[in-house]
């Protein structure tokens, strides 16, 4: 027989693929299933963004990349840092990788030994805990429930850290909650972390212009953390780009030699001419992108609103990105009509999936056991459908 290494058994499948995945299934058979599980724009690729890269086919850009990324990109990416967040970075401190989940693991991988601890503030993107798990490394969750507003505080931060703590990674706008952070939030955390100088802070902020609440603030800007910062983004958010697959790090450069010896043993440079799109999105018209989060802003507020009204159901208004995270716990104990009773997140999820067709993703995969995601990156008339199906089901729940 053939032979399955111990490191597939470390993590698990992401639950946000295995929704998906179950959606699918459920719509090959015929059904009409509303699919809010996937994080992912329903807009299409800026036109200026894809003429780009077929200006860089044309032109030849079809082979081996350098493994940091091109030039242009690299120094196309300090400009942006610098236009939109005021921060200074130089190419080299720069690293482009296969979207923003390769720069995560790069770094983690980069970081962490054999027992090394990496605090997660909860809840949490799904990919940080395997991440650290195939790094053979130990996860410190530290629950910050709807009563903080899905943010971590000082004091909570302060107390999760040990003699092993390597690593603190969170977002900001936050997937799954929407939760982003204030300047004056980051800097009390800014606080506690330049005393430990041996941590690594990783921030993802790849929705970063998907923010409802004003400018995005990057705890990269606190001069006295700036050598402990990892700052992560991408373009599958704010540019419509899922399918292009392209992230990046700002970082010190030791840490991008890091990476990219890394990277260099497991897929080499990224897409040619995705790079140079890449760069006409940085530093051309944003405006399509501002159109597109103007539409989620809208969704957002009507698609909250509608699950604010059903009973039971408790929904904080998310500040950015594009997600609803509810507390759904009212529902617990309660029985469908077979009698099966809904006992936690993952049976409400699997509940509105086989009953209503929504597919949603359960709290648990994100370290909330109380709630579940949708995300309203969808029609406004899929997310009425949804809201009706959903009412509609639990209704006949006892």
């Amino acid at each position: 027989m053939m032979q399955i290494s111990s490191f597939v058994d470390r993590f698990s499948e992401p639950q946000t693929l295995l929704m998906a995945k179950l959606g699918r299934e459920l719509a090959s058979k015929g059904v009409n299933v509303i699919n809010l599980s996937l994080g992912e724009p329903d807009f299409d690729t800026p036109q200026h963004i894809k003429d780009a890269a077929k200006k860089a086919l044309d032109e030849g850009y079809t082979k081996y990349t350098p493994v940091a990324g091109f030039a242009d990109l690299r120094a196309a990416i300090c400009a942006k840092l610098n236009r939109d967040n005021h921060l200074t970075y130089t190419p080299e401190q720069t690293m482009v990788s296969t979207g923003a989940k390769q720069s995560l693991a790069n770094v983690v991988l980069a970081t962490i030994n054999a027992g090394d601890e990496a605090i997660i503030p909860t809840p949490y993107w799904v990919t940080y805990s395997a991440l650290v798990e195939m790094a053979q490394g130990l996860c410190v969750f530290v629950p910050c429930g709807i009563e903080d507003h899905f943010k971590i505080t000082p004091e909570k931060l302060e107390a999760a850290i040990t003699e092993k703590t390597r690593l603190f990674i969170f977002s900001s706008p936050c997937n799954p909650s929407g939760a982003v952070y204030s300047k004056s939030e980051l800097q009390a955390l800014a606080a506690v972390l330049k005393n430990y100088p041996n941590i690594t802070v990783v921030s993802d902020e790849i929705y970063e212009y998907i923010n409802y609440v004003g400018k995005h603030e990057s705890i990269a800007q606190f001069e006295e953390l700036k050598e402990q910062v990892v700052l992560v983004n991408g373009f599958a958010k704010g540019f419509a780009m899922t399918g292009w697959r392209l992230g990046y790090i700002a970082a010190p450069v030791a840490m991008v030699k890091a990476c990219e010896k890394i990277q260099g043993s497991f897929t080499s440079g990224t897409n040619s001419f995705a790079q140079k799109a890449a760069v006409t999105a940085l530093l051309e018209d944003n405006a399509p992108s501002m159109e597109m989060v103007k539409a989620f802003h809208e969704r957002r507020d009507f698609f909250i609103a509608e699950l604010n009204k059903i009973e039971g159901f408790k929904t904080l208004i998310p500040e950015g990105a594009f997600y609803a995270f509810p507390d759904i716990s009212y529902y617990f104990g309660k029985k469908d009509t077979q009698g099966n009773v809904l006992r936690n997140a993952d049976d409400f999820a699997l509940f509105l999936l086989n009953t209503a067709h929504v597919s949603g993703v359960s709290g648990t995969a994100f370290g909330n056991d109380n709630c579940i995601r949708f995300s309203y990156a969808a029609s406004t008339a899929q997310l009425w459908d949804a809201v009706t199906r959903i009412k509609n089901a639990l209704a006949d729940l006892s």
